[in-house]
């Protein structure tokens, strides 16, 4: 009951409508769910496949959140559900081959749904995670589906950048919106991460034994978010993996492929928030060296600094950030990710010209 409960907490609203469309027999089969929170579009496109699955709902139309596919739902073991991530280091859904679709591909996606079901499943159900990772041609291939989506399916595009979404696509869904307009920054290593750029930001100009060490340290940080990524990925699927190998060896392979491609999208996410947490770190050094106080600040949580210390130097803010800015540009142009975190450091504690 929980993800039920987290979907009526975070949006009751919309929670409400939706479920007073599925007690008069009006939800719709293609949601396109916008939230700035990972976590809550996660969460909320479950409870939404629990509440168009679920045989037996409440009187206003809730799902009851104990039949048989709710908690397969939940425990992300329904035998009829599909998931697409973005993949490989561009991070990009793939269109996939037209004649024989690659898995983890659109069109290999778009199949399933077209699959006789041997499940006994009541609908199937489809989530594509990140679908603004999805290229023209991947979202051009599935306009058909959406628009005249097979009976008995229900998709769920979610996406944290809607306006990147080819306007025919936005057209073909129910948008549901879902707002916290604050970045929740939690990713492993968070907190070593922003004890490296306090040390280095209050490191004495030109001290580049201390540059050096950073650096250091900071590949190895960023080296360590694959490892962590896929470690997390396969705890949080144990258990999944075990629930489905009681069901059905053809759902394991599903789902062991599933896992593969998720722990690939976990990874670009947490070196995502890795490097956005710097940039972000920096911003708010640089407002606090301008004289903006810090109960303020977006991201307090990010800045650790000395307690008792001296207030930032507007200088040595000014040039920390402009070392952060050129760290995510050099990146966005296959930089080699140690020389760049190596290049930020020395940059960022370059003395003053």
């Amino acid at each position: 009951m929980s993800v039920l409960h987290d979907a009526a907490r975070m949006a009751p609203l919309l929670w409400h409508s939706l479920t007073g469309a599925r007690r008069i027999g009006r939800l719709g089969n293609v949601f396109l769910l916008e939230s700035d929170s990972e976590a809550a579009r996660e969460t909320f496109a479950t409870a939404l496949a629990m509440l168009a699955v679920c045989p037996q709902p409440e009187a206003d139309g809730s799902p009851c959140g104990h039949c048989r596919f709710c908690r397969q739902l939940e425990a992300g073991v329904y035998p009829e559900l599909y998931h697409l991530w973005p993949v490989g280091k561009k991070y990009q859904i793939q269109v996939g081959d037209r004649d024989n679709p690659e898995p983890n591909t659109a069109r290999y996606f778009e199949n399933c749904f077209f699959l006789t079901s041997t499940s006994g499943a009541s609908r199937k159900i489809g989530i594509i995670h990140e679908v603004d990772r999805m290229g023209d041609e991947a979202q051009n291939a599935l306009l058909k589906t959406w628009e005249e989506p097979p009976p008995e399916s229900l998709m769920i595009l979610t996406t944290g950048n809607p306006s990147s979404l080819l306007p025919t696509t936005r057209s073909r869904c129910q948008r549901l919106q879902i707002r916290e307009n604050h970045v929740t920054y939690c990713f492993a290593g968070q907190e070593e991460l922003c004890r490296l750029l306090g040390r280095l930001f209050t490191a004495a100009p030109g001290d580049m034994l201390t540059a050096e060490a950073v650096a250091a340290d900071l590949v190895a940080a960023a080296g360590a978010l694959k490892d962590r990524a896929e470690a997390t990925v396969a705890a949080a699927w144990e258990e999944r993996l075990k629930g489905a190998a009681e069901l059905d060896p053809a759902l394991v392979k599903r789902l062991e492929k599933q896992q593969e491609s998720a722990a690939a999208g976990a990874y670009m996410r947490e070196r995502s928030n890795f490097l956005s947490a710097i940039h972000t770190t920096a911003a708010e050094l640089f407002l606090l060296a301008s004289g903006a106080a810090p109960d303020t600040l977006a991201n307090p949580e990010l800045i650790c600094l000395p307690e008792g210390g001296a207030t930032p130097d507007t200088e040595r803010a000014a040039r920390f950030l402009r070392a952060a800015e050129e760290l995510l540009f050099n990146l966005r142009f296959n930089v080699a990710e140690e020389l760049a975190l190596r290049h930020f450091a020395l940059q960022a504690n370059a003395p003053a010209e």
